[in-house]
């Protein structure tokens, strides 16, 4: 099992870059954050039925490794997607290679963007602690599921105003909005008793913080990225994102251990305040042209 989630996840990493990449290179400056939101709405509306229909099948009496098997179809019919969906006539780029991306000649948003994706992973709150706390609050186990799928509904229908918003006021200003949200959110998992309803509400409330800000983040990137160094721009801010993520959340889980829930979510919202607040005093730097 650990094999087979460990070739899942170098699959995300291959195609996440690129796929990013395409997505900033298709969609013009005025419109991409847009395009990012309607890409993390329909990422987040999957994410929201694939799991609904897998609890169907199950319920139906689907063995579990037809289930998996049933799976297959829509990655299959992405590939021929991705295979016909590009236009035969269109050229491709071809570029000399690129010079050497130097961290420090980059604008500084994106410096300060690169930065704190890295202490944000070191702060993040891997979404299964998210339901452990609910099932610790009394959620009962049947509806882990559905409360999942209310979260992944609630990125998707945020997804795509606030691309469209970051389009409108600028990019950092809505970063820095949701994630002194997610501060909050968080704040909020750590001293609010929960019950009933209020474990709804806080569950998917952190989820939407989550979904206010993704869409900005990457088109940021894009943004102020040197366009023939776009690729290795998305790179280095996934490299940050993703190197932290492991010991952040190893951390999260001791400090749960031993000093309970309420310390990790807390210690979770300062470094994210940390991370908003690097962020917010590096990228007054002067943007590059």
């Amino acid at each position: 099992m650990l094999l087979l989630r460990f070739l899942d996840r170098v699959g995300k990493g291959i195609r996440t870059t690129p796929r990013e990449a395409l997505i900033a290179g298709a969609a013009a400056a005025g419109i991409r954050g847009r395009a990012f939101g309607f890409h993390s709405a329909m990422d987040n509306l999957g994410a929201a039925i694939g799991p609904l229909l897998a609890f169907a099948l199950l319920r139906w009496g689907v063995p579990l490794d037809r289930v998996f098997l049933w799976s297959v179809v829509p990655g299959v019919c992405v590939l021929v997607l991705l295979a016909t969906g590009i236009p035969k006539d269109a050229p491709l780029e071809r570029h000399a290679a690129p010079p050497r991306l130097s961290f420090a000649k980059l604008d500084a948003r994106l410096r300060a963007l690169i930065l704190a994706a890295g202490v944000l992973a070191l702060a993040a709150v891997p979404e299964v602690f998210v339901v452990l706390w609910a099932r610790q609050s009394g959620l009962p186990v049947a509806w882990v599921p559905l409360v999942w799928a209310a979260a992944n509904l609630t990125k998707t229908a945020l997804s795509y105003p606030a691309g469209a918003l970051s389009d409108r006021v600028g990019r950092v200003p809505l970063l820095l909005g949701g994630w002194s949200l997610r501060v909050l959110a968080l704040a909020a998992l750590a001293l609010a008793p929960a019950s009933g309803v209020t474990v709804w509400l806080l569950f998917i409330g952190y989820s939407a913080t989550l979904a206010l800000t993704e869409p900005a983040e990457r088109s940021l990137v894009g943004d102020v990225a040197p366009r023939d160094q776009r690729g290795t721009a998305y790179g280095l801010y996934n490299l940050a994102s993703g190197l932290f993520l492991l010991p952040g959340a190893v951390l999260f889980g001791v400090l749960w251990e031993h000093f309970g829930s309420p310390v990790a979510f807390g210690a979770a919202a300062a470094v994210t305040a940390v991370a908003a607040t690097g962020m917010a005093i590096t990228a007054r730097g002067r943007p590059r042209a």
